[in-house]
């Protein structure tokens, strides 16, 4: 008989590896006897701010969120802390699949026993992950990985789950941002904790630090500033200085920003629960009314009435 998930928790606290990436799976495919499971996992920062310390990276495809991410975990290693990472990539709206090509990026870290490395499928999910992730960074953390780190699909105005899974979010942009930053800036201001202009050694990057270092300057929101740096992940300029400021900003939260913290965690909670009533509602809909969505197959009705006639 294979292990249910809440012996599998256990096995995971206790430090097997196995055990947690058979957990996670099934927290992912929302296994009978997860939610149990996951009632018996203590994570730390349900308590209070930065322990771990869970770290967002969202922005466009090709900003460098990888690259920043295979960074970001040498620094922690250097330090001797333990990373666990979950990426999510884009999922095909037929078949839900995706290529999770995050592991391959990261495969420096693939025999580092210290570094957990999950890849998602945000399987046609709002707000830049997947359903799960939430509840996977609670395991992680559970587990005791000092640093957890959450790479996003994208980024935008309607993609602003990582901001309620992350104590810290790092928004990473390219000069070729520039043309959209103004579309997004609204969006983005929300988001980002440390703004980084990546590949700010081609044309255009010295632009897009000013433009951000003035939205940012005339945001009017008390709290936190939002520093915005230059920097190559690929050639290794400019990491230092951003990771100085992702620690001075878990410093913040520690110190002031609990309360910002504390709205966020609520925040997470009810789009949680928020999520899980669209999934069991979206389910039971189609179970229940197989006539009607025959209907609207051939075009017999409109969807627009549909949740009139079913309410």
């Amino acid at each position: 008989m294979p292990p249910t998930p809440l012996e599998l928790a256990r096995r995971a606290v206790s430090g097997e590896r196995r055990a947690l990436a058979r957990l996670i799976s099934l927290v992912e495919g929302r296994a009978l006897g997860v939610d149990a499971a996951l009632g018996a996992l203590v994570p730390r920062r349900r308590f209070a701010p930065g322990a771990p310390h869970v770290i967002g990276i969202t922005g466009p495809p090709g900003a460098g969120k990888s690259t920043f991410t295979d960074r970001l975990i040498a620094e922690a290693r250097a330090e001797g802390r333990r990373v666990g990472v979950v990426a999510v990539d884009p999922s095909s709206p037929f078949t839900g699949g995706a290529i999770l090509g995050d592991r391959m990026r990261l495969d420096a870290h693939a025999l580092d026993l210290g570094v957990y490395i999950r890849s998602l499928s945000a399987r046609g999910h709002a707000g830049g992950l997947s359903r799960a992730s939430a509840q996977i960074v609670d395991v992680l953390d559970a587990v005791g990985y000092d640093l957890i780190l959450v790479e996003t699909v994208g980024v935008g105005q309607g993609e602003l789950g990582v901001m309620e899974v992350a104590d810290t979010v790092m928004v990473v942009l390219t000069p070729e941002s520039g043309d959209s930053v103004q579309a997004m800036k609204a969006g983005l201001l929300e988001v980002a904790d440390v703004f980084v202009v990546n590949k700010a050694d081609r044309p255009g990057a010295e632009t897009l630090v000013r433009e951000l270092e003035l939205a940012v300057h005339l945001d009017a929101r008390p709290g936190w500033k939002a520093p915005v740096f230059a920097a190559s992940a690929l050639h290794r300029k400019g990491v230092a200085e951003v990771v100085e400021a992702l620690g001075r900003h878990r410093e913040w939260l520690v110190a002031e920003g609990r309360e910002s913290w504390a709205v966020r965690r609520g925040d997470a909670r009810v789009r949680t629960w928020l999520d899980l009533v669209a999934e069991e509602a979206r389910a039971a809909a189609v179970a229940r009314f197989p006539d009607e969505l025959a209907a609207l197959r051939r075009g017999e009705r409109q969807p627009e009435s549909m949740p009139r006639r079913i309410s």
